[in-house]
């Protein structure tokens, strides 16, 4: 049985999101997907719709899976990211770019459609993944190239959002779960209902890749995501040896997007 707690406090997680993005400069905009809505945070406030130069590339970034579970079986009631680390990261990038939501977070977690699921189980499922490109397909429809980079839940969503997206130019990903079945058993914690991007087609050899893993991730060790990775054509991995799941990612950033300016 799944049980849901709601907890009291101060200021919800997606209240004290907000209030950080707000600090960081972000622009919040609220944009329908499939069947869900989703928050998004612009940096540098990229150009949307007709406004957008027609051959302007738009780096989106795609947090963590934030806090899908307080404990075994209890799903929290609002998994909106405690410590957000792509929304800190896209204050160094200097091109046009933007901060995705996931349908149900950023307080939409009692929202029509919503149940535990979607951030639990289902975290990378049919509905998310849908949702999500719908979403991202209005917001980019007059860029003519979109990168997208992932953190963690987030690396898999990029993965799978990628196939969805023609305009898809590169995918970054770091300490991502890139085979959501081998994790699963490594983690002890099943995701019937979500997609596998192992388990897809590979990417097409025009969307370049890079993969980033830590030396001492124990919750997304290296390996599983060089297996991982291993039928994409000439995709590139690194792994920094001292970092783990959550350390240091901002200091690789420069490097990061250092790529990121060649690959576009």
């Amino acid at each position: 049985m799944l049980l849901v707690l709601q907890v009291s406090g101060c200021t919800s997680p997606a209240t004290r999101m907000n209030e950080q993005a707000t600090t960081l400069g972000y622009q919040r905009q609220i944009v329908r997907g499939d069947g869900f809505e989703h928050v998004a945070y612009l940096n540098r406030k990229p150009a949307l719709g007709n406004a957008a130069p027609s051959n302007a590339v738009l780096h989106v970034y795609l947090e963590g899976d934030g806090t899908p579970w307080l404990r075994n079986n209890l799903a929290a009631s609002d998994p909106t990211p405690r410590k957000p680390m792509m929304l800190n990261l896209m204050a160094q990038d200097t091109q046009p770019s933007l901060y995705l939501g996931r349908p149900c977070y950023h307080g939409f977690s009692h929202a029509i459609g919503c149940i535990p699921d979607l951030w639990t189980t289902a975290r990378y499922s049919e509905k998310v993944v849908a949702s999500m490109a719908a979403a991202l397909g209005e917001m980019a429809a007059n860029y003519q190239h979109i990168i997208l980079l992932g953190y963690s839940g987030g690396g898999t969503l990029a993965m799978l959002l990628a196939e969805r997206l023609p305009k898809t130019q590169a995918v970054v990903t770091l300490a991502a779960n890139l085979d959501t079945v081998a994790w699963a058993a490594l983690q002890n914690e099943p995701l019937p209902e979500s997609l596998n991007p192992a388990s897809r087609p590979p990417l097409p050899s025009h969307i370049q890749q890079m993969h980033y893993a830590g030396g001492e991730d124990d919750n997304v060790p290296p390996d599983l995501i060089r297996n991982a990775i291993a039928r994409q054509p000439k995709p590139g991995f690194k792994v920094f040896e001292k970092f783990d799941h959550r350390c240091c990612w901002q200091d690789a950033w420069p490097e990061v997007l250092g790529w990121l300016a060649r690959a576009e």
